[in-house]
């Protein structure tokens, strides 16, 4: 925000998250190599170094089906949204876990050659027509390389000088490193692993993901075409008062794609732009803390009735003007300036005419 303000920096809650989350990952690795160096029944010893860059695979792997999670979980249950919060933070932890793993089997496989390891990788398999012989290496390359350009502009100096719809855009690009992850795993380690456990963990990872983000769009789709326009007079019949939860919002959908986030607080009712300054996080997500919208992603606050930020900071956002007719929330789909004050409507109490 304004005045100076970063939003996403390491304050105490965030410093906690990172060690819970380093604490985790190295449970994790360590139980992986546990279990993985044990003696197999026919006398095989696992190799050390391969299952180190395996056991960082799995991890990665893991780390980033969870990022991929926080979101439609968030829009599911309300419970989930302070993940959200941390989800930066788990997704540049999730890249440097990558690198190692990327790291460590470059060198270990095409570091005692006369070419260049990085080179050796793309030209030491040529049957890019077999299927079982594919080079997966390349594909988990391409994925390190998205997620490397993710990590690399995280910081908000990125956000602030590319836009947040171009930046947004860009990290978007986080589900093509997914599916290129899962092609890597299945066209390398499960064409040679005889376990059924592997095959098994990254089907229930990639179709639980899929499943998901499928079943939130499907539901905000069938919320969207519930909605019904009021077409005599051009406003948009959101929903009753009450079907509102206090000091949160429902998100209506507005032409041209844009969505409302149409808050009840304090007996009273505010609409503003579902969009937040910072990510265009959805502000309709977020709830009414001290007075203000807080955004869920990294909690940049806004006044409900004008939009703009507590002093001293500075942004603002677009309000809406809103009416209740015949009992139901109505909101002009036009929106105002931003930081226009929008003259709350107050819900009438039990008996009283609106």
């Amino acid at each position: 925000m304004g005045h100076q303000y970063q939003a996403v920096q390491w304050n105490k809650n965030k410093i906690v998250y990172d060690l819970y989350m380093v604490a985790a990952v190295a449970v994790f690795f360590g139980v992986f190599m546990f279990i993985g160096l044990q003696t197999h029944p026919s006398g095989h010893t696992a190799d050390p170094v391969v299952l180190a860059i395996r056991a960082l695979g799995v991890t990665s792997f893991a780390m980033l089906t969870v990022v991929l999670a926080i979101g439609p979980l968030a829009r599911l249950s309300p419970r989930f949204r302070p993940f959200l919060y941390n989800r930066r933070h788990l997704g540049v932890m999730t890249f440097v876990v990558a690198a190692a793993h990327f790291g460590l089997a470059l060198l270990w496989y095409h570091g005692g050659g006369p070419l260049n390891p990085l080179v050796s990788m793309f030209v030491s398999n040529p049957l890019y027509d077999s299927i079982p012989g594919f080079p997966f290496e390349v594909l988990g390359f391409a994925a390190f390389l998205i997620l490397m350009l993710m990590a690399v502009t995280s910081h908000d100096f990125w956000l602030n000088n590319l836009s947040a719809p171009v930046w947004k855009a860009l990290h978007m690009l986080v589900y093509p490193a997914y599916a290129l992850l899962v092609m890597h795993i299945v066209l390398g380690a499960l064409m040679t692993e005889k376990s059924i456990v592997y095959p098994i963990v990254t089907a229930a990872a990639f179709i639980g993901v899929s499943a998901l983000h499928l079943y939130t769009g499907m539901r905000e789709w069938s919320a969207d075409s519930g909605m019904k326009a009021l077409k005599a007079k051009g406003w948009i019949d959101v929903c009753a008062p009450d079907d509102i939860p206090d000091k949160r919002a429902v998100i209506a959908p507005l032409p041209k794609g844009d969505r409302v986030a149409v808050f009840r607080y304090d007996g009273k009712v505010s609409a503003v732009t579902n969009a937040c300054r910072h990510q265009n996080g959805p502000l309709g997500e977020g709830r009414v803390i001290d007075g203000c919208i807080t955004c869920p992603w990294h909690g940049w606050q806004y006044r409900p009735d004008d939009g703009v930020s507590p002093p001293p900071f500075t942004e603002k956002i677009s309000t809406y003007n809103v009416k209740i007719e015949s009992g139901r929330v109505m909101v002009d789909p036009k929106p105002n300036p931003p930081g226009t004050r929008a003259e709350p409507v107050v819900i009438a109490s039990e008996g009283a005419p609106a």
